[in-house]
């Protein structure tokens, strides 16, 4: 059976407000939460950005039954594989069996690019995304590790580690990247509303090695308690995202991702964003993402009125994706 996470935005909203909306979601029903591991923000009117990593122990500590998963970047920018692995296998030996996976990206430059290290171009970003991998999987594994490529460690071991091994879930936006994930990565996440293309991402998988590993998917939804509202809401949010091409991986800065969302149309939205105030027709949207077969579906509310989504969702919405 799918189960549905809240997916926790640090880009959009505080730690601690954080932190009172997930223990919202595990009482009305959702089954895990999903954490973004952002430096910035898309735009500086959201104003916040937490550390992820701090924030899932609080997290963890704060709630009793919800798994969490987390996305990050390995690839020697913010982070060493060497201090990921430690995090991930901190976390998996307080909180046993609650951090089943970690999605893996190759990194966006807003957030990677500000440690003065050169941005490389996409193909680059991908190797030094698989090489982090590999060393996070051998020292979960227990091995000690020296490493001489693109990421280098030397002598790196993790010394406190949990039980239950921590799936590493490459992420794709892509064909291609879907494609290749699939001869290594443990999972696939990946991004959309569009059942079509979604369906299209997960064959590529599939078929670059991805038979029978999980899949994932977040799903950027905007409910509110009128349409309009909920059209407004997703595009001041969330237009940030509508660039396309390779832009949301290039611009270094949440003030040059306003400029270039300027063009962005609130109609421009539906493109990318579920988006109506009436629960069934969010319920119907997403039970066609349920049949695709995924594992786990991140629902994330671009919009702000997070609590009454969390209620409306939890009331209305579960429970008809469940039946």
């Amino acid at each position: 059976m799918t189960q549905f996470s809240y997916h926790i935005s640090h880009e959009q909203f505080s730690p601690g407000d954080l932190l009172d909306l997930v223990r919202r979601a595990e009482d009305a029903g959702f089954d895990a939460a999903f954490s973004s591991d952002h430096l910035q923000p898309w735009a500086p009117a959201q104003g916040h950005s937490g550390f992820a990593w701090a924030w899932l122990g609080a997290a963890l500590q704060a709630t009793k039954r919800l798994s969490f998963g987390v996305i990050s970047v390995p690839g020697g920018w913010r982070y060493s594989p060497v201090v990921l692995a430690q995090a991930i296998a901190t976390l998996g030996q307080m909180f046993p069996g609650r951090v089943p996976w970690v999605a893996l990206g190759s990194g966006q430059a807003v957030n990677e690019a500000t440690t003065g290290q050169l941005w490389p171009e996409k193909a680059e970003r991908n190797a030094r995304l698989k090489e982090g991998a590999e060393i996070i999987r051998a020292l979960l594994a227990g091995e000690t590790v020296t490493h001489r490529g693109r990421v280098s460690v030397v002598d790196a071991r993790i010394w406190s580690r949990p039980e239950q091994p921590t799936r590493l879930v490459g992420a794709a936006t892509s064909e291609a990247t879907a494609e290749w994930l699939g001869g290594w990565a443990d999972g696939l996440l990946t991004v959309g509303t569009r059942p079509a293309a979604l369906r299209r991402t997960i064959e590529a998988f599939r078929r670059g090695g991805g038979e029978g590993k999980p899949i994932y998917l977040k799903a950027d939804v905007s409910w509110a308690a009128s349409e309009e509202e909920a059209l407004r809401q997703a595009h001041e949010q969330w237009r940030f995202n509508l660039l396309g091409g390779d832009v949301n991986w290039e611009l270094r800065t949440p003030q040059q991702f306003e400029t270039a969302a300027r063009f962005v149309r609130p109609e421009d939205m539906r493109e990318a964003v579920l988006i109506s105030a009436d629960p069934a027709r969010h319920a119907s949207w997403l039970a066609e993402c349920v049949e695709l077969g995924f594992d786990s579906i991140d629902l994330h509310q671009v919009g702000t009125d997070q609590r009454g989504f969390i209620d409306t969702f939890g009331e209305k919405v579960l429970p008809a994706l469940r039946d």
